[in-house]
């Protein structure tokens, strides 16, 4: 590589959005934020809507900035959290802000859907894990409480593809992002006739199919105008906010897990094949899309939502309740006092963060965190017993040995529960980069871009560039008692009547 390119990344989460400025060349690899903003969910009349247009004008403020400096832009990439959808009139015309994820409009979705397609065909067609709120359970729920919206769309789009065509005017369905849907037969990547057909629709109503790395089009001349860029091209990066995450896995060779640790956790393995069989199936795993082709094969757990509920109620902008004063008072705190379920479905969602833990302890018989320090090494070591859980099931399904588990995202700068996972899991964890997805989306960017030959490539740069953690396995016994403690935890409180939630992604 010679001269460094700029890409701007657009990085949406369900809390904040923000655009990165990844410089790329030389060998190195430098970001630098250029926008951040809020992404709220709006209440009305019930429902629970994202600010579709709030987020897009965001964005062109963002674009705006980067003209403003006199930044030679050579592409533009966006990612956005998996599911949601909106909808456009036959004039291209926005219908609506969409529903949230979070909407309760999908419960009982799953069962009215099963008695038009059962449950074990959408699997085996899909490969994806049952949630109330992926789009098919959304676009069938719609459909049942005859949604205007709905009724009146030309086109349904992804909600990074969504936001690409109002800076381009092209409508497109980038792989990754439309593979959360469960629309899609997970062997040929294409959408599903008979599911589609169940809903009353077909794939013209969906925006045409992109891989990673293609371009969508160019910047209108209206954004054009508006942000003060030229013609800049729109590329379909690894929509799915988690595929471009593990496209930054700095890894040297295939024999890895991931862990994108942050406000959900999804643990899984790179994959050349969907792997789709009554094993899989019974465990609820999921088969998602990935760059090249791969498939991730992984598991949605929750993950630091637990705790970042506990510090909204203890005040979470006091000193007193900052990252580093809670995890020190983890450390102090008695090692394997209680074990949680962190996908407990009374954890979905409770007023009550802390009662709701206390709850589920004292119900499982085991005595209740009192203090923040208490809590909070109880959500942490919960976290890394769960994940060791799931991580005996993905050992069992891959195919191939996995020698080290690598943490990416905004929970891979937790030291504390990193040295948990590696010693619950008993293997190497490699931590970093906490910037995984907009590095991921930064580089399948540069790669279009001519920059790198393959992921290997882009691998090895990101490797050179961003400084890792590495922790190994401490205290096994310890953590192998413990965690047999926490299977029979879960075990009484299933017996008890308590079920499990499935987390976002």
């Amino acid at each position: 590589m010679t001269t460094a390119r700029n890409f701007i990344a657009v990085d949406l989460g369900a809390t904040s959005g923000r655009l990165i400025l990844g410089s790329v060349g030389e060998g190195r690899l430098e970001l630098q934020e250029l926008s951040r903003f809020p992404n709220k969910i709006i209440t009305a009349n019930g429902h629970y809507y994202w600010d579709f247009l709030g987020l897009y004008q965001a964005i062109l403020e963002g674009l705006h900035l980067a003209a403003e400096r006199q930044i030679a832009i050579t592409s533009i990439g966006i990612d956005t959290w998996g599911v949601d959808f909106v909808c456009f009139a036959p004039n291209g015309e926005l219908l609506g802000n969409p529903y949230s994820y979070r909407d309760p409009h999908t419960a009982g979705a799953q069962e009215s859907f099963f008695r038009i397609v059962p449950r074990d065909e959408v699997y085996r067609t899909t490969g994806i894990q049952f949630m109330n709120f992926n789009s098919l359970f959304q676009l069938h729920a719609m459909r049942a409480h005859h949604s205007a919206a709905l009724a009146a769309a030309a086109k349904v789009l992804f909600m990074p593809d969504a936001f690409s065509y109002m800076l381009t005017g092209e409508m497109a369905a980038e792989y990754t992002i439309a593979s959360t849907s469960q629309l899609l037969d997970a062997r040929s990547k294409t959408f599903d006739r008979t599911l589609l057909e169940a809903l009353g629709m077909d794939e013209s109503r969906f925006g045409r199919m992109l891989l990673p790395g293609e371009v969508i089009g160019t910047l209108t001349a209206a954004v054009q105008k508006q942000t003060g860029l030229g013609p800049v091209p729109v590329i379909a990066v690894a929509g799915h906010d988690t595929a471009a995450a593990v496209a930054a896995v700095p890894a040297s060779d295939a024999h890895f897990a991931y862990l994108s640790s942050g406000t959900w956790s999804l643990m899984g393995i790179e994959s050349p094949a969907p792997i789709i069989d009554e094993e899989s199936f019974a465990l609820n795993f999921t088969n998602e899309g990935g760059i090249d082709g791969t498939i991730r094969f992984l598991k949605n757990i929750c993950g630091l939502w637990l705790l970042e509920r506990c510090r909204a109620q203890w005040g979470g902008d006091a000193d007193a309740n900052a990252y580093p004063r809670l995890v020190a008072e983890a450390e102090a705190a008695p090692p394997f006092a209680a074990s949680i379920d962190p996908d407990d479905a009374g954890f979905a969602n409770p007023p009550d963060m802390v009662a709701a833990i206390r709850h589920f302890c004292e119900r499982t018989g085991q005595p209740a965190p009192q203090s923040r320090g208490e809590i909070t090494r109880t959500i942490f070591e919960s976290l890394a017993l769960r994940y060791r859980q799931v991580f005996e099931s993905l050992r069992h399904l891959a195919g191939f040995p996995i020698t080290r588990l690598h943490v990416i995202g905004g929970g891979s700068q937790n030291a504390l529960l990193n040295q948990f996972t590696a010693n619950a899991l008993g293997i190497p964890v490699v931590a970093g980069p906490s910037e995984a997805t907009a590095i991921g989306n930064i580089m399948v960017q540069a790669r279009s871009a001519g920059l790198f030959p393959d992921r290997q490539a882009m691998r090895a740069c990101i490797r050179a560039a961003v400084a890792v953690q590495n922790y190994q396995p401490e205290q096994q016994q310890d953590w192998t008692r413990s965690y047999e403690r926490y299977l029979k935890v879960i075990t009484q409180s299933t017996r008890n009547g308590e079920s499990r939630h499935e987390s976002t992604h």
